[in-house]
């Protein structure tokens, strides 16, 4: 299997976020996956909440890399990572109910098959990876409907 490997350097700026997104959208385009697809939908917003978690929680520059097949597959495995320079471990936050934030990782944790977090270098990255056919069967069911090791937490990376 064909894997592509792209990455985008990010400014610890929260409107890069959006950018995040956008670029991530425009490189599912050439991978066979449908931007319709369960699959993108969740890849867009775990994009969304390791980049959030990258620049507004270490202030430093960090890289978004993808794993994408490079064409259509029934079964594959899309990875995601977010490196930055900040060598603080995530750790656990608990967020009450009205809370706007703080539930990144715990949302990461729901809506991904795999994910983690390794020291490198002077900093650390944190990754996660969907399966595509896990994706479409999730998309059958409720999100959240499954028991969380994380259930009751929500997590930041600081």
């Amino acid at each position: 299997m064909q894997v592509l490997q792209v990455q985008l350097e990010i400014r610890p700026d929260p409107a890069e976020v959006g950018r995040a997104r956008r670029w991530a959208r425009s490189r599912l385009a050439g991978s066979g996956i449908g931007a319709d697809e369960p699959l993108a939908e969740t890849l867009i917003l775990l994009v969304s909440e390791l980049v959030t978690n990258a620049v507004v929680h270490t202030g430093c520059p960090a890289v978004l890399r993808l794993s994408l097949p490079g064409a259509a597959q029934e079964s594959t495995t899309v990875r995601l990572e977010v490196a930055d320079r900040s060598d603080r471990a995530p750790v656990p936050r608990c967020a009450d109910d009205d809370a706007t934030g703080g539930r990144g990782l715990a949302l990461v944790d729901g809506l991904a098959d795999r994910w983690g977090w390794s020291s490198e270098g002077a900093g650390k990255r944190i990754w996660c990876e969907l399966d595509r056919a896990a994706a479409s069967e999730r998309s059958a069911t409720a999100y959240g409907s499954g028991v969380s090791a994380y259930e009751g937490l929500a997590y930041e990376a600081v």
